[in-house]
């Protein structure tokens, strides 16, 4: 080991030390994750072993091999803080050139509970397809080159974003890892119960294509080298050599740009008089005049920049479309599920002032009387059903493709805009009566206090939506189960459509005089964060 890359190393393991001195609280999470880990990696290793001599042991194996590649690529964009050493920034004053630097960094990269992890899963994937003396062999140097690759794969990831990961988009990004990984665990899911159906034959076709792309095709050439086709093994691994290769230049290039460009810090800003003026222009000719295309306007920006708001709202868009459509596919799902678009984005409308935070208190200047305050809550419901009706729409006739149930189109559509225009009506209700703060910092949406604030906000008018949207579903079965109701059942979605109006209505007049009068405590309540 070079010089450069032993002062290297040893920075990453003082910084892994110095960080577990902060506080016990800190070693006993770093070492109860690792636990996990390791023991995670030796199950998943022990269990890729089992697999040895099954004849789908390669579909395992090489896809295998490919997700973890793909973790790696993936995890620096969404959790750019979980190691301090992926932002090469920290070392431009350094005189190193960027050669000699990105193999000190790959080695001190090598470092860590992840790179542990993923060796040891590399090891089961090339053990479990690896036979005979030129097997074992080309496994050694197929588990070293998928290793260093996948290194090299985050490193370059990082290096070529470590602007984006440094700005506000970044945290946007942050924010929003928990429904990647939430929307990828029910692809998963959904992926493992057919699997379970069909059994791993189906993985073949998969194996083989991944089987020429680096770093799986490192495993592949384990698999080749087994069988005796030393060509095709020897062609695999050079396909993970030269990827490796362009990593690395891809990595010593951004890092070189990185460390002799100037950043936006360093250049002028551009003429106030262009830019988002032009575009709140275009913004605001789109929405009504007044108070309500200005309140539509501040609402839908929120949506749009404030990491918070638009984490909840793509989350809600996200579950809201895969309930449906994932059960649809699967055969098990009701048509009535299409419903839960727009439940899911109805909650968007509770606890509409504690999403301003502490920026309430401009809002509240503005509200001198309950016309204002009705003019406000107008204003934020209608932004919301911009987004909101013709994605409920979408949904459901999406749903109702899947199913084949084109003549249920209607009274689903109907039911649907009837609870949306409930939630409209309960949710203003609550954000005046049980507002509460979210903190702007973290991944908490309720600050400390005021869970039991949340809790009766988002289920008691969850409940209260139910009970206002009963004469619309009374009217559902009442057709549905009476003789001849069928050919009536058109009749719904415009029931629905105006009875959710109407209720929508009258909610947000009942809770604009509540809202006026309680503006002291809901500024109060929205700050704490």
């Amino acid at each position: 080991m070079t010089g450069t890359s032993a002062v290297l190393v040893r920075l990453k393991l003082s910084l892994l030390r110095n960080g577990l001195r902060q506080s016990a609280g800190r070693r006993a999470a770093f070492a109860a994750s690792a636990v996990v880990a390791l023991l995670l990696a030796l199950l998943q290793l022990l269990g890729l072993l089992a697999l040895r001599g099954h004849a789908h042991a390669e579909a395992v194996a090489v896809p295998g091999t490919a997700v973890l590649a793909l973790g790696w690529a993936v995890m620096p964009l969404f959790f750019p803080g979980g190691d301090e050493t992926l932002d090469p920034t920290r070392l431009v004053m350094l005189p190193l050139r960027p050669g000699p630097l990105v193999r000190a960094l790959l080695a001190a990269s090598l470092v860590g509970i992840g790179p542990l992890f993923t060796l040891l899963l590399l090891t089961g994937c090339a053990l479990s397809v690896a036979h005979g003396t030129a097997g074992y062999v080309t496994a050694v140097l197929a588990v070293v080159l998928a290793l260093l690759v996948c290194v090299a794969l985050a490193r370059a990831v990082a290096a070529a974003n470590v602007r984006l990961l440094t700005s506000r988009k970044g945290r946007d990004l942050a924010v929003l890892s928990g429904l990647v990984i939430a929307v990828g665990a029910q692809l998963v899911n959904f992926g493992a119960q057919r699997l379970g159906s069909a059994g791993l034959g189906p993985l073949r076709p998969v194996a083989d294509v991944l089987s020429w792309v680096p770093p799986a095709s490192a495993v592949g050439a384990v698999q080749a080298a087994s069988e005796g086709s030393y060509g095709g093994a020897g062609g695999r691994l050079l396909l993970s050599l030269a990827a490796l290769a362009l990593l690395l230049a891809v990595w010593a290039r951004s890092l070189n740009r990185l460390m002799t460009a100037p950043d936006g810090s360093t250049l002028q800003a551009p003429d106030a008089g262009t830019g988002d003026r032009a575009g709140s222009g275009r913004l605001g000719r789109l929405l009504p005049g007044g108070r309500t295309g200005t309140v539509m306007e501040r609402a839908l920006r929120y949506v749009w920049r404030d990491p918070k708001t638009k984490s909840a709202w793509v989350t809600s868009l996200a579950i809201g479309l895969i309930v449906p459509v994932f059960n649809a596919v699967q055969g098990t799902g009701s048509i009535y599920f299409a419903c839960f678009a727009a439940g899911m984005l109805g909650i968007q409308m509770y606890n509409q002032f504690g999403q301003d935070t502490s920026a309430f208190w401009m809002v509240a200047m503005t509200i001198s009387s309950p016309r204002d305050a009705y003019a406000e809550l107008r204003g934020r419901a209608l932004a919301l059903l911009v987004i909101t009706l013709p994605y409920a729409a979408l949904v459901t006739v999406l749903t109702t493709a899947l199913l084949g149930a084109w003549d249920r189109l209607p009274e689903v559509l109907g039911l649907s805009l009837a609870l949306l225009g409930a939630m409209l009506a309960t949710g203003a209700w609550t954000s005046a009566g049980f507002p509460y703060s979210i903190p702007q910092e973290g991944h908490k949406n309720v600050a400390p206090g005021q869970a039991g604030l949340a809790w009766i906000s988002v289920f008691g008018g969850m409940v209260a939506s139910a009970l206002l949207c009963s004469p619309v579903i009374a009217a559902t079965i009442w057709l549905n189960v009476s003789a001849g109701g069928d050919a009536w059942t058109w009749v719904l979605l415009p029931l629905g459509a105006a009875y959710g109006a109407g209720i929508a209505l009258g909610g947000l007049r009942l809770a604009a005089p509540r809202t006026a009068a309680r503006l002291p405590e809901i500024l109060t309540a929205v700050s704490k964060g």
